[in-house]
């Protein structure tokens, strides 16, 4: 049978050059002796196979005719990319802790680890073999020595404890820089590293305690962020035109002067002041009496949550100005109430506050004509307003335009607060005191003034201060007594009361 030949070129294959195919024969040209000796002389000429593990180390993209060489190229880079896998996941499995687990038993081993590209370089942070790592102290057998005889070496011992010291300073927090302690072979005695771990535990807590004053109360001069966007939002709203800045400091607030905007309910002044009641636990620890005994609020205050007990403190000064301004006191006139923030009228001209009544320069009659003006104004607080101011003195007392204005009013009780009549007693010594010393010779002493101002007419013999609190404190027992009987507990807020709006958030 003829042989037929191949004509048609065959296509270029990726896994390398292909032979031709064999020409057909029939069986009785298999089994002549020529072909036999012919395909004998084909097998010796066949060219021997050269070593794949040096052709792949050339670096060379050659081609090649041998699938034992492609398998063994195929492999090898699967190997390494099992070996970065085996890498990463021994990372993720120790992560930060200090009992590493090693993976290295599971790598394959390949020529190509000794490479020098760049794509085979060994990656000094993914291994132990980091020659500029410093050797950390070896850990103690769990027998507790190492050693024999004279050698033996305890986990005590000062060597091993000052360099596990010194190792354990990498645990301390990332902005306690430490040093190359391990570098050095330094050796920190227990002494010294328990001084160095409280200090830095010291410092982590003091940084977060002023963090969290920064970020959630005010200070001199200054508001947190939520009191900001109150003021921002008020700007926004029209109700101010812009704020100036502080032109008061106390206990308790932070007092700002703006120019009024406009408001739909009521006209706004052309010059107000904000009143911002710092959030500072600290300022009001001996101040919660004044509120959490006083019946209009005393269901409403809680403890346990002290922003409330700021809003309420605003709310209350915002009740008592109101009470104040419909007697015809001379006070503030309340324009705004936003959560701790108030908004009064400003006593002064041209953004110069009024000065205080200890700091204002008066003549005699001047000064003779403020006491009967203070005089007046307590009987009016007393007996219309039935308010006891709780904190007046001349701090809290303006002077402008030849009147007596009485300002700060939160802490003001009723006088059936159970210490309404003590606090009225140290407005009395607060008031005497000053107009005597400012020369006043009309002045009252403490307890003439007292009996002035409440229509009580205690007796008192020999001016026995003792004596006189004594029966202070006996009426307010008796009034105590008399309102728990009656089953007066709270005061309902009038709507007479209320006066400016309160704005509500969504996030009361």
């Amino acid at each position: 049978m003829d042989q037929i030949g191949v004509t048609a070129e065959t296509p270029k294959s990726p896994w390398g050059s292909v032979a031709p195919a064999a020409p057909s024969c029939s069986l009785a040209d298999v089994m002549s002796e020529q072909l036999a000796r012919q395909l004998d002389d084909e097998n010796n000429a066949f060219p021997t196979l050269p070593d794949p593990g040096a052709d792949l180390l050339s670096g060379e993209d050659t081609e090649t005719t041998s699938d034992l060489m492609l398998a063994q190229m195929l492999q090898m880079q699967y190997d390494r990319e099992f070996d970065t896998q085996l890498r990463l996941e021994e990372r993720k499995f120790n992560g930060d802790s200090k009992v590493s687990i090693s993976f290295e038993n599971y790598r394959m081993v390949h020529p190509y680890a000794d490479s020098d590209s760049s794509e085979d370089e060994v990656d000094w942070q993914d291994t132990r073999d980091d020659p500029y790592r410093a050797e950390k102290p070896q850990t103690t057998p769990r027998k507790g020595f190492t050693g024999k005889g004279k050698n033996i070496t305890t986990k005590h011992d000062e060597v091993v404890c000052g360099r596990k010291n010194t190792a354990r300073m990498d645990n301390f927090a990332p902005e306690v820089h430490v040093g190359d302690g391990l570098g050095m072979d330094l050796k920190l005695s227990n002494q010294v590293f328990n001084s160095l771990k409280r200090h830095c535990q010291n410092e982590q807590r003091r940084s977060a305690r002023l963090h969290e004053k920064k970020e959630h109360s005010t200070a001199e001069q200054a508001v947190d962020p939520r009191t900001r966007l109150l003021m921002y939002k008020m700007v926004n709203a029209g109700v101010l035109e812009n704020i100036n800045g502080c032109i008061s400091t106390g206990k308790e607030s932070v007092v700002f002067h703006a120019d009024g905007g406009s408001l739909e309910e009521q006209p706004i002044p052309d010059e107000v002041v904000l009143k911002v009641f710092k959030t500072t636990l600290n300022e009001f620890k001996n101040r919660d009496r004044y509120i959490k005994d006083d019946y209009r609020f005393k269901d409403r205050f809680s403890k346990l949550n002290p922003r409330k007990i700021i809003r309420l403190w605003a709310e209350k000064e915002m009740h008592n100005l109101t009470r104040m301004k419909k007697a015809e006191i001379p006070c503030p006139e309340v324009v705004l109430l936003k959560k701790h923030i108030l908004v009064m009228s400003f006593i002064g001209r041209e953004h110069v506050p009024a000065p205080k009544l200890k700091d204002a320069m008066l003549g005699t009659e001047d000064m003779k004509n403020a006491y009967y003006q203070v005089l007046h104004m307590m009987q009016q607080l007393y007996q219309e307003c039935n308010l006891v101011h709780a904190d007046l003195s001349e701090y809290n007392m303006l002077w402008h335009d030849g009147k007596v204005w009485l300002i700060d009013v939160s802490q003001s009780v009723e006088p059936t607060h159970p210490h309404g009549l003590e606090f009225l007693f140290r407005d009395c010594r607060n008031v005497s005191t000053f107009f005597q010393k400012r020369g006043v010779s009309e002045a009252m002493n403490i307890y003439d003034l007292f009996n002035a101002v409440t229509g009580l007419n205690i007796a008192v013999s020999g001016e026995e201060e003792v004596e006189f609190i004594a029966q202070i404190v006996a009426l307010e027992k008796r009034n105590e007594d008399h309102i728990q009987r009656k089953g007066k507990k709270t005061f309902q807020v009038s709507a007479n009361d209320c006066g400016p709006p309160l704005k509500p958030d969504a996030d009361d």
